[in-house]
């Protein structure tokens, strides 16, 4: 198609250089799913080393389990609608990974500090607590991030079209996966309050103070 086009251009009497010819193939498109799909794995494998670490290994697979879901409705979303997945599209599914991951860690945070706040509360009445205080910053959060989001799906353009759309969705998925999702996921797996209380130092000698008035 190219030569076809420089000899017609070359009849028109135009001085016509071919500087480059470039094909994508069905190689590029594997190479695309192989090395994203990586990038997307080594990435929920650090996160769950990362909070494996920071809080409690129920805590990482819940919240693995809550990153697998977002990524998963994302995708399939834009299988279901036949909608063209690109570099773009990989790049907005990570950061959906990262934007859920947040709001993720913010809850898990709070579920920390009360299980050393609430010592006599059941576990479900401590999460079921955490999760309350933390509503409505999350909600919050997410509804100024979306507007963003629409603002860019309307007037970005069709070459952010596709990334805007799989932000919105994601943004959308993860604010209700990190609540709903992960914290369930770890109290499901059996997280209690004895997993996060701060481990005492044997040998420790207890003083105890007495003030005269």
């Amino acid at each position: 198609m190219s030569s076809q086009i420089l000899r017609l251009l070359k009849k028109s009497g135009d001085e016509v250089e071919m500087r480059r010819v470039e094909y994508v193939g069905p190689q590029v498109g594997r190479e695309l799913v192989e090395k994203g799909g990586l990038a997307v794995l080594l990435t929920l494998f650090g996160i769950l080393v990362y909070v494996w670490f920071r809080f409690e290994y129920r805590f990482a697979l819940g919240a693995i389990a809550a990153l697998i879901h977002d990524t998963l409705i994302v995708v399939g979303f834009f299988s279901l609608l036949r909608l063209e997945f690109d570099l773009t599209v990989l790049a907005a599914i990570l950061a959906v990974i990262g934007y859920s991951l947040n709001d993720t860690i913010v809850v898990f945070d709070r579920i920390r500090e009360n299980f050393v706040k609430l010592r006599k509360q059941h576990s479900v009445n401590v999460m079921n607590a955490s999760i309350n205080q933390m509503l409505g910053r999350t909600v919050m959060t997410s509804v100024t991030t979306a507007l963003v989001l629409i603002v860019l799906f309307v007037v970005g353009g069709e070459l952010i079209h596709n990334f805007s759309t799989a932000l919105l969705l994601g943004v959308i998925i993860g604010t209700y996966s990190s609540i709903y999702i992960a914290s369930t996921s770890a109290l499901v797996l059996g997280v209690s309050k004895a997993d996060l209380m701060p481990v005492e130092k044997e040998g420790a000698e207890k003083t105890t103070e007495t003030f005269k008035w």
